[in-house]
């Protein structure tokens, strides 16, 4: 079996982060060097063939995350192998567990193809904790011929990142954040910095519903800051958060789809018979959303301070 980590295993220099497991005792073979700093589809495609082939690989396990999502299906190939995507759990064997279905149904899975290629979700698993320890590291030469090149990167600010992938807590806004509230009034333009607000004092990830992001489509009011991206439930993404916050969100079914693998789960919403009432939250707070979140930035502002 063979693991492949692109912060290991795979980059411009491997031989810090390989020490990180050094207490596993296990083979590390890796492949190094400025052309495999960056992400790109030819150097990560290659180093990741050269590696399976020198371990003579027939399983190999890797993340489910963006980088080596894009190549995995091509080293597959090369190698003649066969993939599955979206790992839940793996077991001795090996294994796999594997949700169907927009996560209704729960199916475990085996191959006697090999090699066999598992991207593995983030979250399945606890992060490995052990000190560093030395390490061994194979060095895999792999020559290259790139025919594209990385001139330089560019990333939105810290602040105006609404999907940090380690954030602890998910915050979803539901569609009840643009109507009007119990005033009358329409606060689109609070409700915005009011969420914006908590997900950069918290490092919160931002969720919404498919109403909400769809608002823009029925010529309404919108939050500026929400895409596709941040869909969350049936027909947009399963989190793996441990904490989850729902504002003004109905809590019915198409929601809580997203909510599946989030430990902790509360909602505020002025309906104290809304979906989240029956059995799909642990804590319901029955209040005004822009009441409650204006009350917790002022209380994270002031812990900052």
């Amino acid at each position: 079996m063979v693991a492949l980590n692109w912060r290991r295993w795979i980059g411009a220099n491997t031989a810090p982060a390989a020490e990180q497991v050094g207490g596993t005792g296990a083979r590390i073979l890796a492949v190094s060097g400025e052309a495999f700093g960056q992400p790109r589809y030819a150097t990560d495609a290659a180093a990741a063939e050269a590696i399976c082939r020198a371990a003579n690989a027939t399983v190999v396990v890797a993340p489910g995350t963006s980088r080596p999502m894009r190549i995995l299906g091509g080293v597959s190939h090369r190698l003649g192998g066969q993939i599955d995507t979206h790992v839940a759990n793996l077991q001795p064997g090996p294994t796999v567990t594997r949700w169907y279905y927009r996560q209704r149904i729960e199916a475990l899975l085996d191959r006697s193809h090999r090699p066999w290629f598992l991207a593995v979700d983030s979250g399945a698993f606890p992060a490995y904790s052990e000190p560093p320890a030395a390490a061994s590291v194979e060095s895999i030469s792999v020559e290259l011929s790139p025919r594209t090149a990385v001139l330089g990167k560019k990333a939105p600010k810290t602040g105006q990142q609404t999907i940090p992938p380690d954030a602890k807590v998910l915050f979803v806004a539901g569609a009840g954040w643009t109507k009007k509230q119990k005033d009358g009034t329409v606060r689109v333009r609070q409700a915005a910095e009011l969420i914006i607000g908590f997900v950069n004092e918290a490092q919160a990830s931002l969720g919404s519903s498919k109403s909400l992001v769809d608002l823009s489509g029925a010529g309404q009011d919108v939050l500026p800051f929400l895409s596709h991206l941040n869909q969350v439930g049936q027909t947009g993404s399963t989190p793996r958060h441990p904490k989850g916050l729902a504002t003004c969100c109905h809590g019915e079914e198409p929601h809580v789809v997203g909510w599946r693998f989030i430990t902790e789960r509360r909602a505020v919403n002025l309906d104290a018979n809304c979906g989240w009432a029956r059995g799909k939250a642990d804590v319901l707070y029955v209040a005004d959303a822009f009441e409650v979140m204006m009350k917790v930035n002022e209380m994270l502002t002031a812990s900052r301070h």
